[in-house]
């Protein structure tokens, strides 16, 4: 019987061996197949960027009920069904402070809407419908063409959805333009009346539960020349351990200049919001001047919001960051 045995298993032995390579080359190609491939950080095009920005000032101001605002609601979602997102139209009615209702609509670009890690970017595409700063008194009752204040937010997502195309990455990625930011009451006194459009959004997410985003940021004025962002005080209160790594990417990028070691004033922008009501964490990139009477860059609210005060260099310098973040969170390295 040992004998017998003993020459059963020196005839198996060589089989089971056989088996035991088959079974670890599968498993190791199965491990392969599975284990997510790397995407290097795309280049973002600060010259196409600054093109968007043209093109919405283009229409003229966007404020809610004009013509320049619905034509650029056209423009806005044709061009992000190009860049191949799923866009959702989130029309809403909102009361402003002046009594007047307006029509407005958030604009939401998905990339990846199965995915359920997933990651909010954010900037209003409306304008401001006064030109009431405390430092200019040129047709304060016009409204501005809102270069910087509201353009530049969106043009550097829009390029960004054109580098999501053209570089897809698993990551989930919603990309919400507000509307209704802008049409607020002066003085600081009713900061409500601003950010509807934030505000109707967080009560009524397009996506919810485990598709909920894990973080945002918002882009607010994100376009000027000499821009300096410093750390937002409701950013640093809700999200500060992505603030701090959103700030430590950027100066690692070379970008000290602009994303500055240094505590920022409270401002009530839609991150707020996303915030309070969402509860999302979410952060506020925004340029705040050092020594300016309004705390924010002398063109802030004034006609002199136009093209004249857009750098490329800015532009580049945020979106870079950006798509770093993205790329960075879809290769595990944020």
């Amino acid at each position: 019987m040992i004998q017998r045995y003993s020459t059963y298993v020196l005839f198996a032995l060589p089989l089971l061996l056989l088996w035991a390579g088959c079974q670890e080359d599968v498993s190791s190609t199965t491990a392969n197949k599975t284990k997510k491939e790397k995407v290097a950080v795309p280049r973002f095009e600060r010259d196409s960027a600054y093109a968007f920005v043209a093109k919405q000032l283009s229409f003229g101001p966007r404020v809610p009920n004009s013509e320049g605002h619905r034509a650029t609601k056209t423009w806005l979602v044709s061009k992000f069904q190009s860049y191949g997102a799923k866009v959702i139209e989130q029309d809403f009615e909102a009361k402003a402070y002046t009594g007047e209702t307006l029509q407005a609509t958030n604009i939401i670009a998905q990339y990846n809407p199965q995915a359920k890690k997933r990651i909010l970017l954010a900037a209003h595409w409306d304008t401001r419908p006064f030109a009431d700063s405390p430092i200019s008194q040129a047709r304060q009752q016009e409204p501005i063409l809102g270069a910087d204040d509201g353009g530049s937010g969106v043009a550097v997502l829009l390029e960004v959805a054109r580098q999501l195309q053209a570089n897809p990455i698993d990551l989930g990625v919603d990309i919400v333009l507000f509307d209704a930011e802008d049409y607020g009451e002066s003085g600081g006194n009713q900061p409500d009346t601003y950010a509807l459009g934030s505000q109707y959004w967080s009560r009524h997410p397009h996506v919810k539960g485990a598709q909920q985003p894990r973080y945002g940021i918002l882009l607010d004025m994100v376009g000027a020349r000499n821009a300096r962002f410093p750390k937002e005080y409701f950013s640093s209160q809700f999200a500060p351990r992505l603030l701090n790594k959103v700030w430590k990417l950027a100066q690692s990028m070379g970008y000290t200049n602009y994303f500055v070691d240094a505590q920022g004033g409270a401002i009530t922008d839609d991150h707020y919001y996303v915030n309070k009501i969402a509860r999302i964490p979410m952060i506020d990139i925004i340029n705040r001047p050092v020594g300016t009477q309004t705390g924010f860059g002398e063109h802030w609210h004034t006609h002199s919001d136009n093209m004249d005060i857009i750098d490329k260099r800015t532009l580049r310098a945020v979106g870079q960051v950006v798509l770093a973040v993205l790329y960075r969170e879809h290769n595990g390295d944020f």
